[in-house]
């Protein structure tokens, strides 16, 4: 390998594994601020969508004069839904439970589109479909560890309408100009929300930082970033490496946040993910 392809290889795993910290901290980020500080989930969404809204349009800024925000007011409020429901379901549930109902939830939604589609699994595809269903079933099913029942639906929504979102980027052009437009409605919208329960509305300083951090790092920079490894990575391997997320948000939520791990949900990780993996590392036989 030359020194150049070498160095090439080494800028992607890189970003790469920046974006993967970045989508990690969301979590990480919202968890803390809803538990350890005074902000209110509406409140950490504005700030959040504000935020990375600003980034992104500094990076397309970059660019030079002829660049602007993109997006659409269909992909903007898929991405609204996505934040409001991810911030109001970390009100309850720790960050590994949330970015494992996240991710489950964005692949079975992507997967399913696929389906209805025409798309076909082969077999070992298909089992490992229903172990990852069933993995998420078992983890949101009554019990002393289970989570609560309304973070987790909010967390599942939140999965469905990020499913919906990658879904409407593809073929969008642009994705760092696609996703600033789409972040700019978006900021919109959650100021709306933000008018509608102003009422409820607390926020401090801690709060903010967190959502500010959680917008402009761990979001606009983590997506522009992530756009840029994708250049260098196969579909396979960027779906793939996206399985870290859930990891990554295990460990930071144990280390930084003092959450316990519970047996029920290392084994709802192993089932998910796993049966993710199988999905996405086997062959796809033709579409039909």
């Amino acid at each position: 390998m030359s020194l150049n392809a070498r160095s090439g290889a080494t800028a992607v795993w890189v970003t790469t594994t920046f974006a993967m910290l970045a989508f990690a901290g969301n979590s990480l980020l919202c968890r803390v601020a809803l538990k350890d500080t005074g902000i209110d989930p509406a409140s950490f969404t504005t700030i959040r969508l504000a935020s990375g809204a600003l980034v992104l349009w500094l990076i397309v800024r970059s660019r030079g004069a002829g660049s602007r925000p993109l997006g659409s007011w269909p992909s903007a409020l898929a991405l609204f839904a996505y934040a409001a429901g991810f911030s109001y379901a970390y009100i309850s549930l720790t960050a590994a439970t949330g970015a494992l109902l996240l991710f489950g939830a964005v692949q079975a939604t992507m997967i399913s589109w696929g389906l209805w589609h025409g798309e076909r699994l082969a077999a070992m595809q298909a089992t490992g479909l229903l172990i990852a269903l069933g993995g998420l079933v078992g983890l949101v099913l009554p019990g002393l560890s289970a989570p609560p029942l309304a973070g987790a639906l909010l967390m599942l929504g939140a999965g469905v309408a990020w499913g919906v979102y990658s879904l409407r980027a593809k073929g969008s052009g642009d994705p760092t100009q696609a996703t600033a437009g789409n972040f700019l409605r978006a900021a919109a919208l959650a100021i709306l929300l933000s008018l509608l329960t102003a009422t409820q509305a607390r926020v401090d300083m801690a709060g903010a930082i967190y959502a500010a951090l959680s917008g402009a790092v761990a979001s606009g920079l983590g997506y522009a970033v992530w756009y840029t490894a994708l250049r260098g990575l196969r579909a396979t391997t960027a779906s793939t490496v996206q399985l870290s997320v859930p990891v990554i948000a295990a460990i930071g939520g144990v280390l930084w946040l003092g959450e316990a791990l519970s047996l029920r949900l290392v084994a709802a990780s192993v089932a998910i993910l796993g049966g993710i993996a199988l999905v996405i590392s086997c062959k796809k036989p033709s579409t039909s």
